[in-house]
């Protein structure tokens, strides 16, 4: 499919010839532009937008009554939309597989980063060691570092061309165990979660056969037994984790986010109460972290099951032209970065949005271009550009 649909489509390639070259790959070779997507760029501006719009309601109440100025955060949000636009058009201007050369150098990168927020230089809030602070701006590692284990294991098993072994399995989890070892420590364990979900997902479409996937579902038992016989998790960890399995959680401590989060998307109902309601948990503040990883929140609560519903649909078409570009693309390198971008997508906003609702353990996992953030958000930003760039050099 992919060699047909790039060499000529249905009437075949030899009508497209123009001097023994395909008219659309000359055509691509000089204005790569011309095959923009501008589907996939609407939809992520429409979610960047749409997040906007709903950390300057999940905020703007606690603002006010604090003296503070009400637009402070949806300000900030804007002005890493900005930095995220650019950062897009920067990753899709040059030829995505100079990105295979550059894969060492990316992953050191990041490795670096990772290891300076354990380091005095790195910034603590609430328990959690995962900011670097530059003054105007936090910058998080481990967010970029979500790109980054993307790009190095497509390039990984690029070279390996589909003949996948048991020694180059072991040879991918140690490119990912090392960065989630760091995140680990920070901790962040939402982001380990994501790391596993990139490296099955990679594995698969990579060329990793069953019985790999059997002796890791195998090791992945042992290694769950061991961290809960080591008691290596700390204990809010574990209640987090444990919290949605429990029927009737204690409401004034681990129970609380989970209630309170249930309570504010079951009170919205088909339409929900409008952002500009007053009495609701949004606005009362009842929700904790509700601009960031419980943003979902804020959203089933003002916008109900129909705005809910828009959401979803724009992150499931989104998903969809991930996939779309990943069997559409030229080579192998480029069908995993695409498909890397897509697993990232699908299972943070199966992740964060199954916590709110107490489907899901509860983790620090933020809903791509929705929460507030800018690591998150320009994350997700280059993320677009690979899928961009892979979409717009189809024909080369």
């Amino acid at each position: 499919m992919k060699g047909g649909y790039a060499s000529g489509g249905f009437f075949g390639e030899a009508v497209d010839r123009i001097g023994g070259e395909p008219i659309s790959a000359r055509m691509a070779r000089k204005a790569p532009i011309r095959h923009l997507d501008p589907t996939l760029l609407l939809v992520t501006l429409l979610l960047a937008a749409y997040g906007a719009v709903m950390v300057f309601s999940a905020t703007v109440h606690r603002q006010e009554e604090a003296n503070l100025d009400p637009q402070l955060f949806v300000k900030r949000q804007v002005a890493y939309l900005v930095v995220g636009v650019i950062v897009l058009f920067i990753l899709s201007s040059f030829d995505y597989r100079h990105l295979r050369t550059f894969a060492p150098f990316i992953y050191g990168a990041t490795l670096l980063g990772l290891a300076l927020v354990l380091t005095p230089l790195g910034d603590v809030s609430k328990g959690a060691r995962r900011w670097i602070d530059f003054g105007v701006f936090q910058a998080q590692p481990s967010e970029l570092a979500k790109v980054a284990v993307i790009i190095a294991l497509a390039a990984f098993f690029a070279e390996k061309k589909d003949s996948v072994r048991a020694v180059d399995v072991l040879a991918a989890l140690g490119l990912v165990v090392v960065p989630a070892v760091l995140i680990f420590l920070e901790p962040d364990l939402g982001t380990m979660m994501v790391f596993v979900a990139l490296t099955g997902a990679l594995l698969l479409v990579g060329g990793a056969k069953i019985r790999h996937f059997l002796i890791l579902g195998l090791l992945a038992a042992v290694a769950v037994g061991g961290i809960i016989q080591l008691d290596v998790l700390h204990d809010y960890q574990k209640e987090r984790i444990t919290s949605f399995l429990d029927p009737d959680p204690d409401v004034r401590s681990y129970g609380y986010n989970l209630t309170q989060s249930k309570i504010a998307i079951g009170s919205g109902g088909f339409r929900g109460k409008g952002l500009e309601s007053d009495n609701t948990q949004t606005s009362l503040d009842f929700v904790p972290e509700q601009h960031t990883d419980f943003i979902f929140t804020a959203v089933g609560e003002q916008l109900g099951f129909l705005g809910s519903a828009t959401l979803l649909a724009l992150f499931a078409f989104l998903i969809w032209r991930a996939l779309r570009i990943a069997a559409l693309s030229r080579d192998m390198f480029g069908t995993l970065l695409a498909t890397g971008v897509a697993a990232l997508w699908a299972f943070q906003l199966f992740v964060n949005v199954g916590m709110t609702m107490g489907i899901m353990p509860i983790t620090g996992i933020p809903l791509p271009f929705i929460s507030y953030g800018g690591s998150s958000l320009i994350t997700n930003f280059a993320a677009v550009g690979l899928l961009m760039n892979v979409h717009m050099r189809r024909f080369l």
